[in-house]
């Protein structure tokens, strides 16, 4: 059995729309809760900015956290350091003191050397001595001796005399050593040929000494100049 059949549309007849679909209800009240969701979204737009100068503050912390603890930790370090510097001043500033008043550190002092000979040879009644200082000149230390803002110098000192016996010229070390530190570089003993005593006469020496002394002192450091 055959469908109904669809008739063509007279000339001059409209053709009938389709009905428009219906809009959703809730569409229609929207302007009720225009307010509410104006509100809602200030409110959103307002926490995401919060949250991100939150986040930008609390890295902004950490990371002066990080400086602080770093700070602490380089000022703890010098704090230490200088404790134990002032623990090595409190332990060794008997040694210093000791040391530049006997001559060591500082400037050398050739009146005190000079002055010593002449005491030790009017003590011990030693024969004529003679003596001649070079310039003072640094000295180089080996490698493994730090000597921070120190710099060994030394001065060199020829001594010639006429002994009567061997216990002369090491009476008149020993008293050098009262006015400063020095080192015996080279020191030789030549044997006179005997000769007899007139009446009157004193004692003839016997022996003939020429030492070569080096007198040390520790000196400031020249600093270098900057270019």
């Amino acid at each position: 059995m055959s469908g109904p059949v669809k008739q063509p549309p007279l000339p001059g007849m409209q053709r009938t729309g389709t009905p428009a679909r219906a809009l959703p209800a809730w569409l229609g009240e929207l302007h009720l809760i225009r307010r509410a969701l104006l509100c809602f979204a200030l409110t959103l737009l307002a926490s995401v900015v919060l949250l991100s100068l939150s986040a930008a503050y609390r890295a902004r912390e950490a990371q002066q956290l990080d400086l602080a603890q770093r700070t602490r930790s380089a000022a703890a370090l010098l704090f230490n350091h200088a404790e134990a510097e002032k623990q090595e001043i409190r332990a060794y500033e008997p040694q210093f003191l000791a040391l530049r008043q006997r001559g060591l550190i500082g400037e050398e002092n050739r009146l005190a050397w000079i002055d010593a000979i002449r005491r030790s040879q009017e003590q011990r009644k030693l024969l004529p001595i003679s003596y001649d200082i070079s310039p003072q000149q640094g000295l180089q230390v080996p490698l493994p001796m730090v000597m921070g803002q120190y710099q060994l110098r030394g001065s060199r000192m020829r001594l010639q005399m006429d002994l009567l016996h061997e216990m002369d010229l090491l009476n008149l070390l020993d008293d050098l050593r009262q006015a400063g530190y020095f080192a015996v570089q080279d020191c030789t003993l030549k044997r006179h040929a005997a000769a007899g005593a007139g009446p009157g006469s004193g004692a003839a020496p016997t022996l003939g000494a020429e030492c070569e002394l080096l007198w040390l002192t520790l000196g400031s450091a020249p600093v270098p100049r900057r270019p």
